[in-house]
């Protein structure tokens, strides 16, 4: 999990933040649909409602793109919260872009990914949020089944939780984020936003979720 440029980390951060993408709640958290309490909740989906921010993202990724997977053929999207981001990203770098769903369809041709992939194809796989990676490591397989050849991953942010990272060790693939958990709530502190005694709170989640959990 890496952050390349820590200027960038910071402002997509403050952008996050400005346009309620993420909030944070350590004295009052949220509840995840796995029913896990969290101090963070985020939706990336918002950003895209605003257009300073979804055009600082879109010029983000379609830069580490360029720097870190130069060689890539296509841009592929995760469905649903990736999909225009990878195309607003693949739109700047002038290269094709598909997606692809969570299942197959039960109709119709049965498409997994939507869009053409030629077999061979060099794939950057775009996903709006990283939480343990699941998502969008399952999208990169159903990219290699499809006869594509996966060279990592890029994403708006990332809760740098442990079980993510080793779930991309595993898969043997590199990940690339505008910001990150860390630098959120470091931005969040340095505004006035939290207090130290919140900071010093969120700063102990991503080590271990489940225990922040059971102790809220």
């Amino acid at each position: 999990m890496t952050i390349s440029n820590h200027a960038l980390a910071r402002t997509v951060a403050e952008g996050l933040l400005s346009v309620g993408a993420v909030s944070l709640s350590p004295d009052d958290p949220f509840t995840w649909a796995s029913g896990m309490h969290s101090p963070i909740y985020c939706d990336n989906r918002v950003t895209l409602s605003d257009p300073a921010v979804r055009s600082l993202i879109a010029g983000g990724l379609a830069t580490l793109a360029a720097e870190n997977f130069p060689q890539a053929d296509v841009v592929a999207g995760t469905a649903t919260a990736g999909i225009a981001h990878a195309a607003l990203a693949a739109d700047r770098l002038g290269k094709p872009m598909v997606y692809v769903r969570s299942a197959p369809k039960d109709h119709g041709k049965g498409n997994q990914i939507e869009g053409r992939l030629a077999a061979g194809s060099t794939v950057v796989m775009v996903e709006d949020l990283i939480s343990t990676g699941g998502s969008v490591l399952d999208a990169a397989a159903a990219v290699e089944r499809e006869g594509g050849r996966v060279l990592g991953v890029l994403a708006i942010f990332c809760y740098e939780l442990e079980k993510g990272r080793q779930n991309f060790e595993k898969a043997g693939l590199p990940l690339y984020t505008l910001s990150n958990y860390p630098t959120l709530v470091e931005v969040a502190a340095s505004s006035g936003a939290i207090s130290a005694a919140q900071q010093a709170a969120l700063s102990t989640w991503s080590s271990d979720p489940q225990a922040w959990s059971e102790a809220h």
